[in-house]
């Protein structure tokens, strides 16, 4: 299985530790830059695998990392999930690397990638968002809020996973093996199945979880000053980026290059990782990265 070659560690950040799994590169490819993959809300570290494995195999040293109460990493134990946290998170994490490293983030990793960038402009070599802008729809945001916060009191077994997982995204192919929903959800002494994430992170006084995970005028401050080169992978289906969201974007962040992966939805690496990661790399290629 891929993930037999990924190892693992671990990063402290305040008062939690973040867990997360180093691909090392599969050759040696001239010193590439390495890459750090941030998933998004509601995921682990372990939505990036293929992505990880195929940059890995291309020469690439690639880490994922599990977001602060998330997959494996503790849980916020005041319940902090707004995004200046993530944003100390990630600084943690990258004073611990060796050089910077190219930040791929999907969703929620991909906000917090493009807030610790734009505010610490010499952080990361290139910034990648994935299906995400600084004005998202809230239509699709209400989409996922739902997906998340419906089975907060979990499932009976891996066929009610599966079936929440379809009918979210129904278009993509329902697994035949189940083994692999282990990755996102545990198994508790209830004898239930319930999300590997914290449940405060979908909590909001205001009820409005978009702007509790994220803040729509630092993010645009943010995104203003970001000099690294950047990419932004969308999803031809995705309800969560329209065109208005891309071409803020562009006002933004000038110098920001668009890709359009047509066949997927908001969860693109998931929903056509080939052309995903196509993608990524030939932005890496053209930038020398």
């Amino acid at each position: 299985m891929a993930s037999s070659t990924a190892h693992h560690f671990t990063v402290s950040s305040a008062d939690l530790t973040l867990h997360g799994d180093h691909w090392p590169a599969a050759t040696d490819a001239h010193g590439l830059t390495p890459a750090l993959l941030l998933h998004g809300g509601g995921q682990t570290r372990h939505s990036w695998d293929r992505t990880a494995a195929a940059l890995a195999a291309r020469g690439r040293d690639v880490y994922t990392l599990d977001l602060r109460g998330h997959g494996d990493s503790s849980w916020a134990p005041d319940g902090d999930y707004a995004l200046d946290a993530f944003v100390g998170d990630l600084r943690a994490v990258l004073a611990d690397r060796a050089r910077k490293p190219v930040i791929i983030g999907a969703s929620l990793g991909g906000i917090t990638g493009l807030c610790t960038v734009g505010e610490n402009p010499d952080i990361a070599a290139a910034l990648v968002m994935v299906d995400v802008v600084v004005n998202v729809e809230q239509k699709g945001i209400d989409r996922i809020k739902s997906f998340m916060t419906d089975h907060i009191g979990g499932f009976a077994d891996l066929e009610e996973v599966a079936d929440a997982i379809a009918a979210y995204n129904p278009e993509r192919t329902r697994p035949k093996n189940l083994d692999g929903l282990k990755k996102n959800v545990r198994l508790h002494d209830d004898g239930r199945w319930y999300w590997h994430w914290d449940p405060e992170f979908m909590k909001s006084d205001e009820g409005d979880e978009p702007r509790r995970h994220t803040d729509p005028a630092r993010l645009a401050a943010a995104a203003r000053t970001v000099t690294a080169p950047t990419l932004v992978v969308r999803g031809g289906k995705s309800d969560v980026v329209s065109d208005a969201g891309i071409a803020h974007m562009r006002e933004l962040v000038p110098h920001a290059e668009i890709a359009d992966v047509s066949a997927a939805g908001h969860m693109v690496a998931g929903d056509d990782n080939e052309v995903f990661a196509a993608a990524i790399v030939e932005f890496l290629e053209r930038h020398s990265l």
